[in-house]
Parts: structure tokens; sequence; C-alpha cells
């Protein structure tokens, strides 16, 4: 057995120095979570034309998981303080795959239900709250960024999503692709019964009232909205790009669904090149120049192009800044919230969670009023270049704090 996190050395190398199968339960978890997290976006195309809905129906249906998913963080992570990370992850898995069941064997033929489920679904988003937990708690402090990398590559269950759901909805049916998503669910969350464990030493609980004192502080709030717009992008464009391939250049919802897989595995594989840029460079400059290129990428394809190839390298380049801006983000919060990390954890994925929800109800309420997505890109193209300008506005109050001084009040 794995010695004990408490006790492990920073001389022992990372994998004996933890307990690796609860790393390989929290990946999963976060994993499939995330896939059945944005799994209505990949299916909006078979699902709008089935049940006849407007483009901004169609929008709403999108951003309800990632709503709920921004609510639902908080209180997962309010959950974990009181029963320990493994029991409230165990809960939140239990629940998703009993509401995928149920849509499955009952149908969901309203556009209400569909709400419904995605309200549920949002439970999945909030695996973020308990899986980076629960891997960094089983690890000693000078392997947690190790752990917390490896967990957070989750996000990989986006790609699953669209690469896999619309080719399955077009052989067997979107209300069955419910059913199929529990074929990687199960197994997953079974393992995580059987292998995870909370850490030697738990943390103590954050008292609710902490979770929103940290609001409080100017940079916490500039944090929130940081990862509003870098998670947020990535997040929204993974669950809106198959029906915005699908209008925009007549691509079937296959075939689209391959595009945004294309897109979202780049902003997903590159996530931890946006550490080491903030390593090496600095958490400020790093991110300044992540949000200006998505900025830039997100104007680009609000002004159209020609060809679905084009469109394509654009957003993988916009997702590409956008995961970079989510590995660079969470490299510096550490050093600017060392005893708040708890609670700047959940309010900022909170945050994250939301961004994606406005940039997915824009995209759609951009389409029902004008016919094009143009607005809602160039609406989020305008939350990126505030982020810019917000980097540059906090950097004073950071290197005050990181020089050993009191940070001035903005």
């Amino acid at each position: 057995m794995s010695k004990p996190a408490s006790r492990a050395s920073s001389r022992v190398p990372f994998w004996r120095a933890g307990h690796s199968p609860t790393l390989i339960a929290a990946f999963l978890y976060f994993n499939f979570t995330f896939m059945a997290w944005v799994l209505l976006g990949p299916l909006a195309v078979q699902i709008g034309a089935d049940l006849r809905l407007s483009a901004l129906e169609q929008g709403l249906m999108v951003a309800t998981p990632l709503l709920a998913g921004a609510v639902l963080r908080v209180l997962l992570g309010m959950l974990a303080d009181r029963l320990q990370p493994r029991m409230a992850g165990a809960i939140g898995q239990a629940v998703v795959i009993l509401a995928l069941g149920l849509a499955w064997l009952i149908g969901v033929t309203t556009y209400a239900g569909l709400l419904a489920l995605g309200v549920v679904l949002g439970l999945a988003g909030a695996s973020f709250a308990v899986a980076l937990r629960l891997a960094s708690g089983i690890y000693p402090p000078e392997h947690q960024g190790t752990a917390l990398g490896i967990t957070g590559a989750g996000n990989f269950g986006t790609v699953l999503a669209a690469l896999f759901a619309p080719t399955l909805a077009a052989s067997f049916g979107w209300q069955n692709v419910l059913g199929l998503a529990l074929a990687p669910l199960v197994p997953a969350f079974v393992y995580y019964l059987l292998a995870a464990r909370d850490g030697d030493e738990p943390a103590a609980p954050t008292a609710s009232r902490d979770y929103f004192k940290v609001l409080r502080e100017h940079d916490a709030r500039w944090f929130m909205f940081f990862y509003a717009v870098s998670f947020g992008g990535f997040v929204g464009l993974a669950s809106c790009l198959t029906l915005y391939f699908n209008v925009q250049y007549g691509l079937s919802a296959q075939t689209a669904g391959y595009c945004t897989a294309v897109c979202a595995a780049v902003g997903s594989l590159f996530r931890p090149l946006g550490v080491r840029a903030a390593e090496r460079f600095g958490g400020i400059r790093a991110l300044a120049v992540l949000y200006a290129c998505a900025a830039a990428l997100l104007v680009l394809a609000a002004i159209g192009l020609d060809a679905a190839w084009l469109a394509v390298l654009t957003f993988s380049g916009a997702m590409l800044a956008l995961g970079m801006g989510n590995g660079a983000l969470f490299q510096v919060v550490p050093q600017r919230f060392r005893q708040e990390m708890g609670a700047m954890t959940a309010m900022i994925g909170m945050a994250g969670a939301a961004g994606g929800f406005v940039l997915a109800a824009a995209l759609g309420a951009s389409r029902q009023v004008t016919g094009s997505f143009q607005g809602g890109l160039l609406m989020f193209a305008g939350f990126a270049l505030i982020a810019l300008v917000g980097v540059w506005i906090v950097q004073t109050r950071w290197r005050a704090l990181w020089r050993g001084t009191k940070p001035a009040q903005a």
C-alpha cells in the first residue's frame, strides 16, 4: 500500500508518494462526468430537428447544464466539506447515472424535460469541486500540483462527447445516446467505489460564509472573471460548435462533431502548456498574451470564414489560448490566495461554468435575433479584451503581494 500522504517525503517518486488508485478514480470521474455535462451540445442538431426547437431554445438547452453546474459546484463543494470528497463524489455520480438511465428508459419528449435533464447534468459539471480535492488530498504538498494536473486533464471528456455523440445518434437515435453514455459512466463509478479513498489527514471544512467572504477581495473577483472567460469560453465553445458548424457550413451532425472534437482536443491537450508558460514567463504576461490571442481569433471567426477548415483552424487556435489560459490561471491563483484555496477554487469554478452558460446562451440568442452567431462571438471577444485589461489592472497588487507587502487597494 502507498505511504500516507502526510508522511511522504519530497524524495519519494510521485507514483509512490500518494495513492495512485484514488488518482485514477478521480481522473475517470472527472473525465466521464465532463462528457455527460456537455452531452446535450453535440446532440443539439438531432434534438433540435426532432423536437423542432428554435435557435434560442437550442441555445438555452445547451446552456442550462452549464448554468446548473455553476451553482452546483459550490453546493457539491460544501457537501464534500461535510461528508469528505469520496462520499460527495459517489453521490454526485449516482445521481447523474440515475438521471441518464431514467431519461433513456422513459424518454425525453418535451423541451421542459430537456431543461430538467440539463439541470441534473449540471451535477456532472460540478465534479470539478470534488475530483480535484480528492486527488490532491492523497498526495503531499510537493506533489499536489502534478496530481491536480493529471486529474484536470479529465476535461478531455468534452472531446469524447463531440467525437462520439453525433455519430451514435445518427445510428441509434439521440434518445439511445443517453443510455449509451452509461457504458463508461457505470464502470468508472464501480471502480471509484472500490479504489478511491480520502486522504489520511482530511482538510478542515470550509465554513459556508468563507466561500463568499473571498468576494470582498478585488483580486478574487478578477480571478473569477478571468476563469469565466478562459474556462467558460472553452466549455461554451465545446458545447456549441457542433451546432455552429452544422448551421454555418451545412455540415452533417457527425462531421460537425468531428470538427468540434478537433477544436476541443487542442484546448484540452495544450492546457498543461499554460502552466509551463506561466512558470517560465510569468503568470501575468502569459495570461495577457493568451487573452489577446483568444480575442483576436474570436473576432476573426465572427467576421466570417469562407471554408469550414479555416473555421476549424481558427477555433482550434482560440480554444488553445483559452485552454492554456486555464492552466496559467491555476498556476497564479495559489500565489495570491494561499490561505483561501478551498473557497477560491469553488468560486472560480462556479464563475467558469457561468461563463460557459453566458457564451452558449448568447450564441443562441444572437442566431435567433439576427440569424447569425456573430453577435455572440463578438460579445465574448469583448470579454476577453476586458480580461486583458484586468490583468494589467491587478498586476501591481499581485507583485506587491509576492514581494511580501500588503497589496494596494483598488
